[in-house]
C-alpha cells in the first residue's frame, strides 16, 4: 500500500481553507482537510516583519499524489508564495491507509 503524506498550509481564513479544501476531496487529491482557525504569525515577508492572524490547514493524502497536491493548492492559493511543506509520517494505522487510499482512487 502507498505511503501517507501529510501536507502543512496556512491560508487567510477558515472559509478559503474549507472551500479550497473541499474542492480537493472532491477532485479525490485529499482524503480529508482539517482546519485550525485562529493560528498567529510573526513573519519575514520582502524584507519586513509582519504578523498576522491564519488559518492552518493538514491535508491528507498519499505520496503518489504529491506533485498533483502541490499544483492544486498553488493554482487555488491567494498567497503569492503560499507555505506548503510535505510531512512523511513514519507509519500508519492500517485501517487509515485503506481509507486514504480509498478516497484519493481515481478512475477505478
Amino acid at each position: 500500500m502507498e505511503d501517507p503524506l501529510l501536507v502543512y498550509t496556512t491560508f487567510p481564513d477558515v472559509d478559503t481553507a474549507l472551500g479550497i479544501g473541499e474542492e480537493l476531496v472532491r477532485e479525490k487529491l485529499i482524503a480529508c482537510i482539517n482546519v485550525l482557525p485562529g493560528m498567529r504569525s510573526v513573519y519575514a515577508w520582502k524584507g519586513a516583519v509582519g504578523r498576522g492572524e491564519e488559518a492552518v490547514g493538514i491535508l491528507k493524502t498519499r505520496k503518489g499524489l504529491q506533485e498533483e497536491v502541490l499544483q492544486a493548492l498553488k493554482q487555488r492559493h491567494p498567497y503569492e508564495t503560499p507555505v506548503i511543506l510535505f510531512i512523511e509520517p513514519s507509519g500508519a494505522d492500517a485501517g487509515t491507509l485503506a481509507w486514504l487510499a480509498g478516497e484519493t482512487a481515481r478512475g477505478r
